[in-house]
């Protein structure tokens, strides 16, 4: 038994190791192509291409007055300028929506209200429906938690004068960081995605991803890519290596920013996460052979890899977390593998490279960086907290099972005394993770007890870890379900 658990631990944290280590290969390759700069393309004249903007919404009551504001306040033609609020909404939302469309449609601007009531396909059906209407040669896509920039078109647009570029990416930034911890940490961990990842994939010639929002899509790559797919739950990652795998190339724009509003509570969070990682694991097991199959350079289907199943290490987390108790009471009872846990000494490596990571991305654009940085140990630890809810997101994935697009609720929260316990959308709902999240909360305070006995020092730092994520996000799901 003893042999079956350290082999079970060791195989896990070989796992978290292996994706540890990749942010040493995406700082490698920060330096090695950090000198390539884009050619800045001629900026936009009088003549400038038809573009459908579309805001695909449902249920988002508090948010499109600002989201349909922010886009008619565009630096761009009315004429060449087509919007389409997309609203699948079931509540009171299709009213405001309905009035936004009818005032500024009497300003001159070319906006429709397309109202679904059956909601099939979810956002990518949404989008799909509306590509069919689509005047524009280009289209931008803009979620409901987004205010873009009045410059936001000029910026972009001009890239696909180039023929083989499809999509044009930009950075999100964050319009509400400093709302809370909870937001810190969020705004930490995209800062990561899209500073490091986004930037260095592109300019290293890698597959990048087209996020959902904040960016535009030339019309013909979406058609020429089959169009929007509803069978995962992550359209935008599904559709842009559909793209990339036909060819179609993807520009990244770190220096073009586009603000939105993070999760302000924690189980709306937890909506996202799950979303987000069982779709990127639907789509690993859909395109992964295909992407395998194609004629890309080895080291780009290894990204790709890497890309599509990071989210896996989320069971492995789980399994270390369960099994780091029984490994401490081993050590201290069973002679004969003092080498062995020598030898794990090694793998505290993946989080020191995890550490480096994040900190060339905030080094990178804020000059505040080392102040940022006194937020990694809680962001470590809210990544582990949500091992539960992420990784039945990856089982359910692995698994074949189908669950329905379940978007993020969004309060309007910008400023620091802005409130959302109160309205509507919040999740009441309280369900068996939530206990176990609690449950292995206390399962580290015992795991602590028992190393403090053994005097076991080196596992308690890892083991307080497990229980500040555990806790605080079991904790965090019952506070805020009761809108405190």
């Amino acid at each position: 038994m003893e042999d079956m658990l350290l082999l079970l631990y060791f195989l896990s944290l070989c796992v978290l190791f292996a994706f540890g280590l990749h942010g040493l290969v995406m700082i490698y390759y920060y330096h090695k192509v950090q000198k390539i700069t884009h050619h800045e393309p001629i900026e936009l004249g009088t003549d400038v291409p038809m573009v459908t903007i579309q805001l695909p919404v449902f249920n988002e009551m508090y948010v499109v007055d600002r989201l349909v504001k922010s886009v008619c306040a565009m630096d761009y033609p009315k004429d060449r300028m087509e919007i389409q609020l997309l609203d699948d909404s079931t509540d009171e939302s299709v009213d405001v929506g309905r009035a936004l469309v009818a005032e500024y449609a009497a300003l001159g601007y070319d906006i429709k209200h397309i109202h679904r009531v059956d909601r099939s396909g979810y956002k990518a059906g949404a989008l799909k429906e509306g590509l069919e209407k689509a005047k524009g040669d280009y289209v931008a896509i803009f979620d409901a938690d987004f205010v873009p920039k009045p410059e936001f078109l000029r910026k972009t647009l001009p890239y696909f004068v180039d023929n083989k570029i499809g999509m044009v990416q930009t950075r999100w930034e964050h319009l509400n960081e400093e709302y809370s911890f909870l937001t810190r940490a969020q705004a930490l961990a995209l800062d990561g995605h899209f500073v490091i990842e986004q930037q260095i994939r592109h300019k290293a010639g890698f597959f990048i991803n087209f996020n959902g929002t904040a960016g535009v899509w030339r019309k013909s790559t979406i058609l020429d890519a089959g169009n929007w797919h509803s069978d995962t739950l992550a359209e935008d990652l599904d559709l842009s290596y559909r793209a990339q795998l036909r060819g179609w190339k993807f520009v990244f724009l770190n220096d073009v920013t586009s603000p939105a509003e993070l999760p302000a509570d924690i189980n709306s969070l937890k909506t996202q996460q799950f979303r987000w990682t069982k779709g990127a694991v639907e789509t690993a097991i859909k395109l992964l052979p295909q992407v395998w199959r194609s004629s890309v350079a080895l080291k780009v289907k290894l990204e790709c890899t890497v890309h599509l199943t990071s989210n896996i290490v989320f069971p492995f987390i789980m399994l270390v977390a369960f099994l780091n108790l029984p490994l401490v009471i081993i050590k201290n009872t069973t002679g004969g593998y003092d080498t062995y846990f020598n030898m794990m000494s090694i793998f505290v490596l993946a989080s020191i490279s995890t550490f480096m990571f994040y900190m060339y991305a905030q080094r990178a654009i804020h000059l505040d960086w080392r102040r940022r940085l006194l937020l990694f140990p809680v962001f470590m630890a809210g990544s582990m907290g949500l091992a539960v809810n992420n990784s039945r997101a990856v089982l359910e994935a692995l698994v074949g099972k189908k669950t329905e697009f379940k978007r993020t609720p969004k309060f309007r929260i910008e400023e620091a005394n802005d409130e959302w316990r109160k309205k509507k959308y919040v999740q009441k709902k309280i369900g068996f993770a939530v206990v176990l999240e609690l449950g292995l909360a206390v399962y580290f305070a015992i795991g602590i007890a028992t190393s403090i006995s053994y005097s076991e020092i080196s596992a308690i730092p890892f083991q307080l870890m497990f229980l500040m994520g555990f806790g605080t996000v079991g904790i965090l799901s019952l506070r805020h379900a009761m809108g405190r």
